[in-house]
C-alpha cells in the first residue's frame, strides 16, 4: 500500500494527507478539520503531533535497489538439475522433395518436351563434439531434420533440405542397442548419424529418343530414422575414487579451482565435477570428482553404472580413504572389487592412495597400520585444513608425467581409448 502511495506524482501535501488519513482514520478529521486544510505548515503541524516522520516522495527514494549483492554457491541439488550424462534420442532424417512433370509450351513452339525438374534431397543429422557444452541436458528426445523441396518446371532443382547439428560434450560416446559407435573425444569431430532421403526425378530425367513426352516422376525417398544413446563419460586425467563422505568433494575443492557442493553433513554427490589443477610450468591436469561407489554399484545398485562408466576415461586413479572408520583399509578392497567387476583390471591403472581426513585425532595411528597392509604410496591429507595437500599435488604431476612417457612409447596405452 505505502509503495502505491509513494508512485503519486503529485504534491507533498496530498500525498501526505491521504497517507495520514489511511493511518490515523477519519475520526482525526472529524475532530480536528483544519489538520488537512491545503496549507504546507498545517500539514507539518499535524505530521508533528501525531508522532508520524515526514514522508519524502522523490525519485531517488522510489528507485530501485541496484546493488549486486554476491549470489551464494549452489547445493548439489541445483547442480544436478544441470548436469545429464545420458540421453536416449530418436533421429528423423529428411525427406527427399519429389519431382515435377510440366512441359515446355511457348508460342510457336507448343511441343517444347518436358522440363520438370528433379526435388531436392532431405537434410541430414550430424553430432557434433563441442568443447564449450558440458552436459547433456539441451539434448532433445527427437530430432527431425528438414524435407527436401519439390522440383519446379523449367528444370530448376528443389532446395535441399538444410542438416541438423546435434552439439554434444567432448567424451560422449554413441551407442546403438548397448553398441558402441564412435566416440567424439575431440573438438569439432563429427559423426553423420542419418542420411537425408534423396530427391524425387522430374519427367526431364526420363526423357529419351523412344519417349519424347513422358509422365513419369518419382516421390522423394524418405529419410533414415534410428534410436541412438548418447552417454558422457568425464574426460580427465586423474579420478577420485572413493565412497560417500569421504571428503572427495572437500578435497577437490583444496587442490584445484572446482566448487562442487559441500556441507558439514553426510550427503552424496550425484555427478562428476572436474577440477584443474594448474602447475608453474603452465601444465593443467584435469582431477575428476567422481561420484561415490557403494557396494554393489557393478549391480546397478544405487546409481551403479551411471557412477562407474566416468571412471574409464582416467589415466590415474586416486583412491580416497575415510580415516574416520574403525577399518578404512577394507574400503581399498571393495572399491578395486567394484571397479574390476565393472571392467576387468580397471583397478590396476598407475594409482594412489589417499588417506583422508588426517586432522582427527585416531588417524594417525590408522595411518600406520593401513600403510602396513597395503604396498601402494599412501598420501595423508586433509581435505578440511590443508594438510599436506602439496605432497598430493605434486604426485598426481609424477603420475600425469609418468603417463605421457608411456604415451609417447607406446606403452601405457589404455586400449578402450583407441
Amino acid at each position: 500500500m505505502l509503495g502505491a502511495l509513494a508512485r503519486v506524482n503529485g504534491p507533498r501535501w496530498c500525498f501526505s494527507e491521504t497517507l495520514l488519513r489511511f493511518i490515523l482514520g477519519k475520526e482525526i478529521g472529524k475532530d480536528n478539520p483544519s489538520l488537512f486544510s491545503h496549507s504546507g505548515s498545517n500539514v507539518s503541524a499535524a505530521w508533528r503531533r501525531t508522532g508520524v516522520r515526514d514522508v519524502c516522495s522523490s525519485c531517488a527514494l522510489r528507485t530501485k535497489l541496484r546493488g549486486n549483492p554476491k549470489k551464494g554457491e549452489l547445493s548439489e541439488k541445483k547442480l544436478t538439475r544441470h548436469f545429464v550424462d545420458h540421453r536416449r534420442v530418436k533421429l528423423v532424417a529428411g525427406s527427399g522433395g519429389k519431382g515435377a512433370c510440366s512441359f515446355h509450351s511457348e508460342p510457336r513452339k507448343e511441343f517444347g518436351g518436358p522440363n520438370g525438374g528433379n526435388g531436392g534431397d532431405g537434410g541430414s543429422i550430424i553430432i557434433k563434439a563441442n568443447k564449450f557444452v558440458k552436459s547433456l541436458a539441451q539434448i532433445c528426445p527427437v530430432y527431425k531434420a528438414e524435407n527436401g523441396h519439390s522440383g519446379s518446371s523449367k528444370n530448376c532443382y528443389g532446395r535441399n533440405g538444410s542438416s541438423t547439428y546435434i552439439c554434444v560434450p567432448l567424451g560422449t560416446v554413441v551407442k546403438e542397442q548397448g553398441k558402441s559407435i564412435v566416440d567424439l573425444s575431440e573438438h569439432g569431430q563429427e559423426y553423420l548419424a542419418v542420411f537425408g532421403g534423396a530427391g524425387g526425378k522430374g519427367n526431364r530425367f526420363f526423357l529419351s529418343n523412344e519417349n519424347r513426352a513422358p509422365m513419369t516422376t518419382t516421390p522423394g525417398a524418405m529419410g533414415q530414422e534410428r534410436t541412438l544413446q548418447l552417454e558422457l563419460r568425464t574426460m580427465a586425467h586423474a579420478g577420485l575414487v572413493g565412497f560417500p563422505n569421504s571428503g572427495k568433494s572437500s578435497l577437490l575443492r583444496a587442490i584445484s579451482n572446482a566448487r562442487p557442493a559441500v556441507a558439514a553433513y553426510p550427503f552424496t554427490t550425484l555427478n562428476p565435477h572436474v577440477g584443474i589443477v594448474e602447475y608453474r610450468d603452465h601444465e593443467q591436469v584435469a582431477v575428476a570428482d567422481i561420484p561415490g561407489i557403494i557396494r554393489g554399484a557393478h549391480l546397478n545398485r544405487g546409481l551403479g553404472i551411471s557412477f562407474l562408466r566416468h571412471i574409464e576415461r582416467c589415466r590415474f586413479l586416486l583412491f580416497v580413504l575415510d580415516l574416520s572408520t574403525p577399518e578404512p583399509w577394507t574400503q581399498l578392497k571393495h572399491l578395486c572389487y567394484e571397479l574390476d567387476q565393472y571392467e576387468p583390471s580397471l583397478s590396476r591403472r598407475p594409482q594412489a592412495i589417499i588417506a583422508n581426513k588426517m586432522d582427527l585425532p585416531e588417524a594417525r595411528e590408522k595411518l600406520e597400520t593401513l600403510r602396513a597392509r597395503v604396498s601402494e604410496r599412501v598420501i595423508p591429507v586433509s581435505a578440511l585444513t590443508g594438510q599436506n595437500t602439496e605432497e598430493l599435488i605434486l604426485h598426481i604431476r609424477e603420475l600425469y608425467d609418468g603417463y605421457l612417457q608411456g604415451e609417447g612409447s607406446g606403452e601405457g596405452k589404455i586400449s578402450r581409448w583407441e
